[in-house]
């Protein structure tokens, strides 16, 4: 076995071309999961009657099993339910000809929406509660409070945690190959597959990989700096 160094750039030519497929089943998954998180972080800091005990129920489901196994399970689950409705009501629906990205989509939203919700309510309480009663003083009300006073402060803090879930779920959506959807580590699976080239695939993978983490920690600084600017006194 010998290492073939140049075939490194072959191989990154050939998998980034499955990039969009993994910046899709980043992306959607999280900013469907923002506001998933929204709701859950809300309902459980006001303990909304009803929705409460089910808000803690699914953020630890959720944060307490493997994101993997919330893929196979709605996987293999979602199918099997669709079809066994379908039948009993006379539906013309078959499961068979749902794209199966959608239900990567489906497992990896519910799993954002348990992680974000937890940064958003512990970057909401992390907010000085005498600004809130600092708004209602000037003739604000609660709904007006959180929107304008509290909740950008919250995210603001938050975003540090933001750029780890996003590099999280950014790592997380190569699960997706096990159920044949082809992103970065798929398609470097299968480059090395065809050419008996294991190591120098996976490195041009991992080499894309970093490259992207790279991008979003610069991207997050920036933010981080510009959003938080009232901090230092400054201006953006």
């Amino acid at each position: 076995m010998t290492f073939d160094l140049p075939f490194i750039w072959t191989a990154l030519k050939e998998i980034i071309k499955s990039l969009p497929i993994t910046l899709i089943l980043t992306i959607v998954p999280l900013l469907v999961g923002f506001l998933i998180g929204m709701v859950v972080a809300f309902v459980r800091i006001y303990q909304t009657r009803f929705l409460y005990r089910a808000a803690n129920g699914y953020v630890s489901f959720f944060r307490g099993t493997p994101i993997i196994m919330h893929i196979m399970v709605i996987y293999y689950g979602i199918p099997l339910l669709i079809d066994q409705v379908s039948l009993k009501f006379s539906f013309n629906i078959q499961s068979s000809k749902i794209p199966i990205i959608l239900f990567v989509l489906t497992a990896l939203s519910l799993a954002a929406g348990a992680y974000l919700s937890e940064i958003i309510r512990s970057g909401i309480i992390s907010v000085s509660a005498g600004q809130l009663e600092a708004a209602y003083s000037v003739g604000m009300t609660k709904l007006q409070a959180m929107f304008r006073i509290i909740l950008p402060q919250a995210l603001a803090q938050s975003i540090p945690n933001f750029t780890n879930i996003f590099v999280g779920f950014l790592h997380t959506s190569s699960i997706a190959f096990l159920v044949s959807e082809k992103e970065l580590t798929g398609a470097a699976n299968i480059v090395a597959s065809t050419n008996l080239k294991f190591l120098e695939a996976f490195i041009a993978a991992g080499i894309i990989y970093w490259g992207l983490t790279i991008i979003v920690e610069g991207i997050s600084l920036l933010l981080e700096k510009r959003v938080t600017s009232y901090n230092r006194g400054g201006v953006a």
